[in-house]
């Protein structure tokens, strides 16, 4: 047999894993801007978010 080994899986080549890390980084980066975002908003809106009538 032989000495190497077929690695378990799928095996990305470098323009693969070159797009997966883009692709993570713009899904990182827009849940920033949407967690600054909202954070923004609230600040804005101000103490009044938490009253509401119940």
């Amino acid at each position: 047999m032989d000495d190497k080994q077929m690695p378990d899986g799928i095996v990305l080549n470098e323009a693969q894993k070159r797009s997966r890390r883009q692709r993570s980084i713009a899904i990182a980066l827009a849940l920033t801007v949407l967690v600054v975002l909202f954070f923004a908003v609230t600040i804005v809106k101000g103490p009044g978010v938490l009253v509401r009538p119940i």
